[in-house]
């Protein structure tokens, strides 16, 4: 049965029809066309899906667009809608990305972190980091372009 949801998506409006149980990476991919999220193992457990919703980042493999119905959404796309945000800058920077297939879910779980408490240190940060996973082993460069970030802001 399909339902109508409400979702802001990079501070545009969106009205979906879908399936209450639909995961919101279908949506943004498939309906939307942001692929700059990618689809990892769709069970919640990689990371590479991570967009963040109201504030907070969330895997979107395992979020039922009725649970998003409502709420903003920000995903890869939308860091560089006014530019490259200066942390995809410290990532391109570091060349943090090997094959890049993790980075966009790292680079929005950074950002919600940091957003959320700017004072944070690379090893909190690194801690926290833990939920995303990456094969190719970038994840020396990835926190260089956190530090560069943090030193950056602060």
């Amino acid at each position: 049965m399909t339902n109508k949801y409400k979702i802001n998506v990079n501070g545009q409006p969106h009205e979906i029809e879908s399936d209450e149980d639909t995961p919101l990476l279908y949506i943004l991919r498939n309906d939307l066309k942001l692929k700059g999220t990618k689809f990892g193992c769709g069970d919640g457990i990689c990371g590479a899906c991570t967009v963040i919703m109201d504030g907070l980042p969330i895997f979107s493999c395992d979020t039922p667009i009725w649970s998003a119905d409502g709420k903003n959404i920000e995903t890869i796309e939308g860091l560089s809608v006014n530019g490259i945000h200066p942390l995809q800058e410290e990532m391109i920077d570091e060349q943090a990305g090997q094959c890049g297939y993790c980075l966009s879910g790292i680079t929005m779980r950074i950002k919600a972190l940091l957003d959320k408490n700017p004072n944070q240190t690379v090893d909190e940060v690194a801690e926290q980091l833990d939920r995303n996973l990456c094969r190719c082993g970038s994840q020396s460069r990835i926190l260089k372009a956190v530090e560069n970030y943090i030193e950056k802001v602060s």
